[in-house]
């Protein structure tokens, strides 16, 4: 299979009640089979609320702004040009805590499913509920 080039403007953005996440790489877009890559945009005061990623490795790397990220109860501010690495199946979560947007840049692989992503949400369960 040849390469696919990805316009800015073919990007498939998904709206969600805390930012946005741009699909730039996965399997239905660029036919990729192990990685994913994801434009991810939180809005002032929004998270991607604590969750993993079964059979997922991921990078995660702030292009703007600052990110309050959890992996496991480690917590770390990260600021524009970090990055941290999430092994599969660990709890993870990114939050916003400025009034301005961040941007962060999530590659995952290998791809799981027609989907390519996985994601389990364990937000509402201890000891992640209370944690933060």
């Amino acid at each position: 299979m040849a390469g696919t080039f990805v316009p800015n403007a073919s990007v498939d953005f998904e709206t969600l009640d805390w930012g946005q996440l741009g699909w730039l790489s996965r399997p239905a877009t660029t036919g990729a089979k192990q990685l994913v890559v994801i434009d991810v945009r939180l809005d002032p005061g929004g998270c991607h609320n604590f969750h993993k990623h079964p059979d997922q490795e991921e990078v995660l790397f702030v292009v703007e702004g600052a990110v309050e990220q959890w992996i496991g109860d480690e917590r770390h501010i990260m600021q524009a040009g970090d990055s941290c690495f999430v092994p599969k199946d660990t709890v993870h979560a990114s939050f916003n805590d400025s009034d301005a947007g961040a941007k962060l840049l999530a590659i995952l692989g290998p791809c799981v499913g027609e989907a390519g992503y996985e994601l389990v949400d364990v937000s509402g369960e201890e000891p992640w509920a209370s944690l933060r």
